[in-house]
C-alpha cells in the first residue's frame, strides 16, 4: 500500500491504480489476507465475480460505505445495486467537494 499503516475495510471504497481496471473506483468486499482484497463494482465487476488484487495496487480513499459494510457484516452478502448506489454517492460527494474547493481557490 501507498501509505502503508492504513488497513482495507470492508465497505472501504479504493481507486485501482494498475492494470485493465486502473482510475475506476471499487468497493472492497472481503479482505482475503494481508496482501489481498476482493473489489467489486456492481456493474462490470459483479459480487459473483469480484476481483483479486494486490493492496499496492489499490489507493485507499477515506470514505467506508455504511449500507454496503452494514449488509456485507451481518448477512456475508451485498447486492450489486447497493454497490452501485454507494459508488455514485461517493462520487456526487467528491465533485461536490471538488466545487467547493474551487470556489475557495480561485485558480485552477
Amino acid at each position: 500500500m501507498n501509505e502503508g499503516a492504513h488497513i482495507p475495510l470492508v465497505g472501504q471504497v479504493v481507486r485501482v491504480l494498475n492494470g485493465r481496471e486502473a482510475g475506476q473506483h471499487m468497493i472492497i468486499i472481503e479482505p482475503l489476507d494481508d496482501r489481498f482484497v476482493l473489489l467489486a463494482d456492481g456493474e462490470k465487476r459483479k459480487t459473483n465475480r469480484p476481483k483479486k488484487k494486490n493492496v499496492q495496487h489499490i489507493e485507499l480513499m477515506d470514505y467506508v460505505s455504511p449500507e454496503v459494510r452494514n449488509s456485507l457484516l451481518e448477512t456475508g452478502r451485498v447486492t450489486n445495486g447497493k454497490l452501485r448506489f454507494a459508488l455514485s454517492k461517493f462520487m456526487s460527494e467528491i465533485v461536490t467537494e471538488l466545487k467547493k474547493g474551487d470556489l475557495h481557490d480561485g485558480e485552477r
